[in-house]
C-alpha cells in the first residue's frame, strides 16, 4: 500500500460518525468476512469521506448525498491518487452507503447513481521461466549448508511459485494443512474461502528439508503448528517473506526485483504459456471472477510480442 493510501484523516470525527464507522467495520469483518487489511483500507476511505462531509457542514449521515460523494472523490483525485486507489475509494464508499441504506441510516443510497471508475489493468511484473528456475536453484545452493533460515526461504519460494498462493495465505498455513501424499495444501483465501491447491515434487522436497532440518532449530513454545517460522520462533509475517523473496531474486542477474505477489503472477503466467486453460488457473489462484484471471492472457501476448520483435528479422 502506498503512502498516499495510508495518509491520516485530518481532524477528529464527531461521535455519530465514529459510531457509524465502527458499525461498518464490524459488518465488513463479521458479515462479509473481509480481511483485516481490507477492513482497514475501507474504514480509512469512509473516515475520509465523513471528515470531508463534516468539514462541509454535515451533521448526520442523512446530510450526505450524491453531490457530497462526487465532491469527495474529485478532491481525492486532485490529490494525485492512482486510478487503482480511486477505484478502491469508490468501492469503499459504495459498499458503505449501500450498508447505510440497509441499516436505515439513510432513506436512499446516495452512491447508487454514481458511475463506477475504471481500474487500470497494468500488466504485472513477472519472471521468465529461466529466471524463476535460476532463483530457485540459487535458493537451493544457499540452503546446502543446512542454515535453517535458508532452508525456510527455499521452501517458501518453491511453494509460492509452485502453487501461486498469496503471501497472506502462505503465512497462515499450518503443518496439518498439508497432504504430502496427494501433494496438496489447504489455504484460506479472500473472504474466508477455503480451497485446496496442488504443488509439485520439487516443492515437497524443499518442504521435507525444512521440516526435517530447518524448522526444529527455530521452533519455540510460540510456534504452535505454524508451518513457516520467523527467526524468533513465532509464525512468520508477510514482511519477512517479502524480504526473503527480494534477497533470493537479487542473486539472479537481470531479474526484476519482484515481490512474493509477483511470484504468484509468474506462476499464473507460466501456466497460461504452458497451455493451462483459464478456468483451471482461476481455481488455482482463488479468483472470484474469470475476468481477473484474464490479465494473464494479456501478459502472455505482450511477452510473445516482445520476443517476436526481438527475434524476427522482419518485425
Amino acid at each position: 500500500m502506498s503512502v498516499a493510501e495510508t495518509e491520516p484523516v485530518e481532524g477528529e470525527l464527531p461521535g455519530w460518525a465514529v459510531t457509524v464507522v465502527d458499525g461498518f467495520a464490524t459488518y465488513l469483518t463479521l458479515e462479509r468476512g473481509r480481511s483485516l487489511h481490507t477492513v482497514r483500507a475501507y474504514r480509512g476511505d469512509v473516515e475520509r469521506l465523513l471528515a470531508t462531509a463534516v468539514a462541509d457542514g454535515a451533521q448526520s449521515l442523512a446530510d450526505i448525498d450524491a453531490r457530497t460523494i462526487r465532491a469527495f472523490l474529485a478532491r481525492e483525485y486532485a490529490r494525485g491518487h492512482s486510478s487503482s486507489t480511486m477505484a478502491r475509494r469508490s468501492s469503499s464508499v459504495r459498499t458503505f452507503t449501500a450498508w447505510a441504506e440497509e441499516r436505515g441510516y439513510v432513506p436512499l443510497d446516495p452512491a447508487a447513481v454514481l458511475a463506477s471508475p475504471k481500474r487500470s489493468r497494468a500488466l504485472p511484473s513477472v519472471l521468465r521461466v529461466d529466471q524463476a528456475a535460476a532463483m530457485l536453484e540459487s535458493a537451493a545452493v544457499a540452503a546446502d549448508d543446512g542454515d535453517p533460515v535458508a532452508l525456510r526461504d527455499r521452501a517458501m519460494a518453491e511453494l509460492l511459485y509452485a502453487s501461486g498462493i498469496r503471501v497472506g495465505e502462505l503465512v497462515s498455513i499450518d503443518q496439518a494443512d498439508f497432504d504430502p501424499r496427494r501433494l496438496t495444501v489447504r489455504v484460506m483465501g479472500k473472504g474466508a474461502k477455503e480451497r485446496t491447491v496442488p504443488y509439485g515434487i520439487p516443492a515437497q522436497r524443499a518442504l521435507d528439508d525444512w521440516l526435517t532440518d530447518g524448522r526444529p532449530h527455530l521452533v519455540t513454545a510460540a510456534s504452535a503448528d505454524a508451518l513457516f517460522l520467523g527467526r524468533r520462533g513465532g509464525r512468520i509475517d508477510q514482511r519477512a517473506v517479502r524480504e526473503a523473496v527480494h534477497r533470493m531474486v537479487r542473486r539472479v542477474p537481470d531479474a526484476p526485483d519482484i515481490s512474493p505477489h509477483a511470484l504468484r503472477h509468474s506462476a499464473a503466467t507460466h501456466l497460461v504459456e504452458g497451455g493451462a486453460d483459464l478456468r483451471t488457473v482461476q481455481e488455482l489462484l482463488g479468483h472470484a471472477s474469470l475476468a481477473t484471471t484474464q490479465i494473464y492472457t494479456h501478459v502472455s501476448v505482450e511477452r510473445l510480442r516482445a520476443t517476436y520483435e526481438q527475434a524476427h528479422p522482419r518485425a
